[in-house]
């Protein structure tokens, strides 16, 4: 989305800054500004990360000034010290500022995670994305709004895509949508659907729908989460369509809980493991496992299947799991999806 020049200035920012101190627009006159509204717990605004760390190093020295806007969606990504770990998680350089009460997304209207908006040497808005994607398409606008900085300014070739299906060509499929587990805006499949803001018992055996999830065993439920309670089986069952699935969760009452993955009734393969994938042989008669430690509130990777799918999955959280919501990815590169399918040695 570009915007004409000259029609709309930003407005001031900032109160709380991290790696940096605090920063106005009007200081920053003189030099571009990117704005990226983005939250440490969702996978699209992760997935974006490494292109915005990337303009940051190729930039600064140019003329151009990364913001990160952190404005949370749940309540626990409001505390700076769970943002300042995302950080260092990331590997993240460029200021950030916090952005818990929502000052700065409702002054800029904005609407969605991630959202990057191109500020030119004047203030002015001149671009806007929402949404992962078109990252040639904005370094093409940081170029630009630097050369109107500097038309001599010496500027490197755009950058490679940094994931394979990030390249032209990739094909992103239609995923299964976002899904919440707290009572406010989740979807659960049982009969009788939330025992909302109570403690109850849950019990789920037919047939999986898309677009819920089902529940099985003693569950809290909240207006933001699901959290297994006392003693006993709990598990969380899901129908779905995509190529990797992600579930944010954390343990409110613990210090880690565990939470076993099985995909389509089985344990995941070495291939479908993700960096929060682990694996432990169950017994000298039962089958390997896969599972993640849930040992601080942030997204988890539970499976990437490297290829568009329609899969079943069923979690047996440990007792002070709390799951918030599942997010999944479609894209995939059809080269490198049909290479790694061709050589199944490591399944």
């Amino acid at each position: 989305m570009r915007v004409e020049k000259g029609k709309v200035r930003a407005p001031e920012i900032g109160r709380v800054w991290l790696n940096s101190p605090p920063l106005s627009l009007r200081q920053l006159r003189g030099r571009a500004v990117l704005l990226d509204f983005w939250d440490y717990t969702c996978v699209n605004c992760i997935r974006t990360l490494p292109y915005v760390q990337a303009w940051h190093e190729r930039y600064r020295d140019k003329g151009l000034t990364v913001i990160g806007v952190h404005t949370p969606e749940f309540t626990f990504a409001q505390y700076e010290s769970n943002v300042e770990r995302g950080i260092r998680e990331f590997g993240l350089t460029y200021p950030v500022v916090i952005d818990s009460n929502r000052e700065l997304w409702k002054a800029f209207a904005n609407r969605y995670w991630p959202t990057k908006y191109l500020l030119d040497k004047d203030g002015y808005l001149r671009y806007g994305h929402f949404g992962e994607g078109a990252y040639a398409e904005c370094e093409q606008v940081i170029q630009e709004l630097l050369r109107e900085i500097d038309p001599d300014v010496l500027l490197p070739e755009a950058m490679e895509a940094v994931r394979e299906e990030d390249h032209a060509g990739a094909v992103c499929y239609r995923a299964s949508g976002e899904l919440y587990l707290g009572n406010r805006r989740g979807r659960i499949g049982n009969e009788g659907g939330f025992k909302e803001d109570a403690i109850g018992d849950y019990q789920f055996n037919g047939e999986l729908e898309e677009n819920f999830f089902y529940a099985n065993g003693r569950w809290a439920s909240t207006a933001e989460y699901f959290e297994a309670v006392e003693d006993a089986p709990h598990t969380l069952h899901l129908k779905y369509e995509a190529s990797a699935v992600n579930l944010v969760m954390a343990c409110p009452r613990a210090s880690s809980g565990e939470v076993v993955v099985l995909q389509d009734g089985i344990p995941l393969t070495p291939r479908q493991a993700t960096r929060d994938t682990r694996f432990r042989e169950a017994g000298p008669n039962s089958a390997r496992q896969s599972y993640v430690i849930v040992d601080s509130a942030r997204m988890y990777s539970l499976v990437d299947n490297h290829e568009f799918g329609a899969h079943t999955l069923e979690l047996q959280c440990a007792t002070g799991v709390a799951a918030f919501a599942f997010t999944f990815t479609s894209c995939v590169d059809p080269v490198a999806s049909a290479l790694t399918t061709a050589n199944p040695s490591d399944l």
